[in-house]
This record gives C-alpha cells, sequence and structure tokens, in this order.
C-alpha cells in the first residue's frame, strides 16, 4: 500500500497549480487586450500623420495636401484677445484659409506643433497641440491647437480646428 503525503506535499501541488493559473489567466488578458493597445496605437498615429499632412501643406503651400485632410464644411475658429482688451472668437472659412495658404508668399509658413494628446472614440478623434508660428525665420505667435476628427471611408479628416494666439508665455 502507498502512503500518502504529507500536508506538505499537498500545499506545494496547491501552488503549482495556482500558478500555472495565474499564467492562464495572463495569457488570456495579453491575447484579448494587447492587440486592443496595438489597434488604438495604430489609429493614434494615422490621426497624427493627417495633423502633420497639413502642417507640411502650410510649410510647401500645398493646396491639394491641405485639402485632403480637410472633411467637407471643416471649421476654423480662434479666441484671442482684441485690442480693446475683450477676448473673441474669430471664425474664418476653410475656402479662406487653403486660398491664404496657396497664395505665393515670400516666406514659409512654419507652424511648429508638439501632440501631447491624442484621444479616440471609435469615429471621432481629439488632438491638442501647443505650437509656435514663424513666418520665415522671425517668430510671429504661439498658442495652443485643438483639433477634432472624423473617420471617414477615406481615413480620418479635420472636422475642426480651435486655436488661440499670443505673443508670450508660450507652452514649452
Amino acid at each position: 500500500m502507498r502512503a500518502l503525503p504529507n500536508r506538505q506535499g499537498f500545499s506545494y501541488f496547491r501552488t503549482i497549480k495556482k500558478l500555472k493559473m495565474r499564467k492562464s489567466i495572463l495569457l488570456i488578458v495579453c491575447v484579448l487586450f494587447v492587440p486592443t493597445v496595438f489597434a488604438q496605437s495604430a489609429e493614434q498615429e494615422a490621426v497624427k500623420k493627417v495633423i502633420n499632412n497639413l502642417f507640411t501643406a502650410m510649410r510647401t503651400s500645398d493646396t491639394v495636401l491641405l485639402k485632403s485632410v480637410f472633411a467637407p464644411e471643416m471649421i476654423l475658429q480662434s479666441v484671442m484677445n482684441k485690442r480693446d482688451g475683450s477676448v473673441g472668437l474669430v471664425t474664418e472659412k476653410a475656402a479662406a484659409f487653403i486660398k491664404s495658404v496657396g497664395t505665393p508668399h515670400k516666406e514659409v509658413y512654419d507652424e511648429r506643433i508638439v501632440i501631447t494628446d491624442v484621444k479616440i472614440d471609435g469615429l471621432m478623434a481629439s488632438v491638442w497641440a501647443p505650437y509656435k508660428f514663424y513666418v520665415g525665420s522671425t517668430f510671429s505667435h504661439c498658442g495652443v491647437d485643438v483639433f477634432q476628427l472624423m473617420k471617414t471611408a477615406e481615413g480620418w479628416k479635420i472636422i475642426y480646428i480651435v486655436d488661440t494666439r499670443r505673443k508670450d508665455n508660450c507652452i514649452e
């Protein structure tokens, strides 16, 4: 007859069983959630590419590229201090913005952004990006750009841009 293992032996087997269970749970979590993280990263990169294409178009006066990143009826607005000290909201038509970028000018329009936050919920994305704007190599102003994008059959498109503008206290 075989002797039954002592209590220490049962404890050892229970510990091994718990470790195997934990490894199985960890594997399931990785299989379920890691693809979501990578998909989110791929979508964030696609959103950033659209934003970066906007600024490439501005630097190169490429209206074809510029139009490609905008959804129809895209809205541009700026929040700024007026000369009288009050705060104003200025709305610019997308067509006027595209025309100003495409109209020949001596200096490069160079908006240097730092994308600090990209949030995506299904078909909508929001981007926060402090910036400094230069005309050629001369500093003009700074502020924050906030972009709203929607995912279309053609990919991410900008539907709304609002920015702040100031000459000092730039976010580094």
